[in-house]
């Protein structure tokens, strides 16, 4: 991105500078870098995005366990969380194949095999899910795990 005393120039963009120079919106894209270094336009690298997911900014990570406060109330950590959301996610995905579970508990009517298995699978990955999520020791790893998700067709 380009600076000016700075502050960032967005392209496409007239502005003035602080000599109250006036530069059209085309002034970026047609002027060579030393024109631009003249009246101190500087480049520098787009920040690369934190993953507010996961860090608070660059190189601060959130906390992996729950935090008790000091007014008693806890703050849920990324282990928390994320469990909550793996056991959301097979939820959603065994909700649409319930009824079959409850036909077999009412009627005795057996569940189809691939329902069976597509339902195990979920319930695997739910497990392996979890149990590798807790065992996370750094923000890096439970990323890796979370990559790591399988939930199948």
């Amino acid at each position: 991105m380009f600076l000016l005393n700075g502050n960032r120039l967005p392209e496409g963009t007239a502005f003035t500078d602080a000599n109250g120079n006036k530069y059209p919106q085309n002034f970026l894209n047609l002027s060579t870098e030393e024109e631009k270094n003249a009246i101190g336009i500087t480049w520098v690298a787009d920040p690369t995005p934190v993953d507010n997911r996961f860090y608070w900014d660059t190189n601060l990570p959130k906390a992996l366990e729950d935090k008790l406060e000091e007014d008693g109330s806890t703050t849920k950590g990324l282990k928390t969380q994320f469990v909550a959301q793996v056991k959301d996610t097979a939820g959603k995905l065994l909700n649409a194949t319930d009824w079959y579970v409850i036909r077999k508990a009412e009627r005795n009517v057996e569940v189809p095999s691939e329902v069976a298995l597509k339902r195990t699978q979920i319930v695997a990955e739910a497990n392996r899910l979890e149990t590798d999520i807790q065992a996370s020791t750094t923000v890096e790893a439970l990323i890796e795990v979370l990559n790591a998700q399988n939930w199948g067709e």
